[in-house]
């Protein structure tokens, strides 16, 4: 009996917004109040490829609808090096954007508590609890229901809807001069926050994962994926443009929850905390769902053997304990590194970090496509072939782009943590000879 496909439009669409939607835009525009009103353009560069990107899949998906998403098709583009390079980047990725969302988590918690946000070693520890008491959860096999996911998904986008609409109404330009702030050039500038807003968009291609449990996936997936790529972006733009009008640029610099202290401003501190509850709930959901992805992810290599054979194995509730408390050490690592940054330092550079090693699953993603459409030449017209061309160097091209503006610390660390798969790769080569 085949197996019952149940994700439809919609259901797929909300999974690639709740992806995204995390900690992230919740912490950014302090971490862009730097640059000033230029990191809006900034967001536009960056919404422009991640549409790029969002396009990629959407094709991707719609000619090889498997579950696994990048990792499959990159592995069948390229082979299996290329696809345990990837797949191993990605995970790196997630564990130390799970250290990110844990520390965006805190900064919204702080609104309530805060000694957290003067307090690093304080933070530290709260972020820690966080991250081991749903590495617990998730190792107990516990799944959220399709209502609470539902809930989760409200509160991710209702502080951002009423911020990014009615928070224009107090916009204040002034907040915007100079337009850009950084003292950098303005190509320096929007480089630098086109890595930094790309953080938002991960997780962009989450509709591909689960292809076999999607209703008509050769059409479902690509639709949902372009949609909820678009309504994040419209999202992410609105709210920084609403928040950076708020609130004044030195203020903003060192806020650990700027929605919610611009809903305070506007309409006083219940709404501040409102926003504030909603984005720490929105944290904690995402970080939630980034964990139990920390240990699938691995479970995945492994059951292609491509990774110890530990991390493949499954415990009587059927989830990868290994991998999961695997995965969390090391986001405890990456937290105790980086413990004596304030919160937003911290978000910052474990950001950046993140986004430069998921960028690896991207560029390779961008040329994926275009590698099958010249193995299986005879598959593809020469209309398909040229629009594949088109995108595919655009979207490398922006890739390309926002790793250089990461900078050259996280491009030394992210190379450093990517190249130390490659003895992995050749020790599980010579176990399988």
């Amino acid at each position: 009996m085949s197996k019952k496909r149940g994700l439809g439009l919609w259901m797929s669409s909300a999974l690639v917004v709740g992806n995204m939607i995390g900690s992230g835009i919740f912490l950014l525009p302090a971490a862009l109040a730097a640059y000033g009103g230029i990191s809006i353009i900034g967001w536009l560069f960056t919404a422009t490829g991640a549409m790029l990107l969002a396009l990629i899949y959407s094709r991707l998906s719609g000619f090889i609808p498997k579950t696994g998403g990048p990792y499959i098709y990159i592995r069948m583009a390229f082979g299996n090096f290329a696809g345990f390079i990837v797949a191993w980047g990605y995970w790196i990725s997630i564990f130390i954007g799970n250290a990110a969302i844990a520390v965006g988590f805190v900064g919204y918690f702080a609104f309530f508590w805060p000694a957290l946000a003067s307090n690093s070693f304080l933070a530290g520890i709260v972020a820690l609890a966080s991250i081991w008491l749903l590495t617990w959860i998730n190792t107990m096999g516990v799944r959220n229901a399709g209502f609470v996911q539902l809930v989760t998904t409200i509160l991710k986008i209702v502080p951002l809807a009423v911020i990014s609409t009615l928070g224009l109404l107090y916009f204040n330009i002034d907040n915007f001069t100079p337009f850009n702030m950084s003292g950098e050039s303005s190509f320096s500038a929007i480089t630098a926050t086109g890595a930094l807003t790309l953080w938002a968009f991960l997780g962009l291609e989450s509709a591909t994962i689960p292809a076999e449990d999607v209703k008509d996936p050769t059409r479902t997936i690509p639709r949902a994926t372009v949609l909820g790529t678009l309504f994040s972006a419209v999202i992410y733009i609105l709210g920084t443009v609403a928040v950076m009008g708020i609130i004044p640029p030195s203020a903003l610099a060192n806020s650990t929850a700027p929605f919610a202290d611009a809903a305070n401003s506007i309409w006083g501190s219940w709404a501040g905390y409102a926003v504030a509850a909603g984005a720490a709930i929105s944290s904690f959901g995402a970080l939630n769902g980034w964990i139990l992805l920390s240990g699938q992810i691995p479970l995945a290599i492994a059951r292609d053997n491509l990774f110890p054979a530990k991390f493949g194995r499954l415990s009587k509730r059927g989830t990868p304990v290994f991998g999961l408390v695997v995965s969390s050490v090391l986001v405890t690592v990456i937290m105790m590194m980086n413990y004596t940054k304030n919160l937003v330092e911290q978000f910052t550079f474990i950001l950046l970090l993140s986004t430069l090693t998921a960028l690896l699953l991207y560029a390779f993603s961008t040329m994926a496509e275009l590698m099958i459409s010249i193995k299986e030449r005879e598959k593809f017209s020469n209309g398909r072939l040229l629009k594949t061309i088109v995108i595919s160097v655009l979207a490398f091209l922006y890739t390309m782009w926002a790793i250089a503006g990461a900078g050259q610390e996280i491009v030394y660390w992210g190379f450093l943590l990517i190249m130390s798969g490659v003895p992995v790769y050749v020790w599980m080569q010579w176990r399988n000879a």
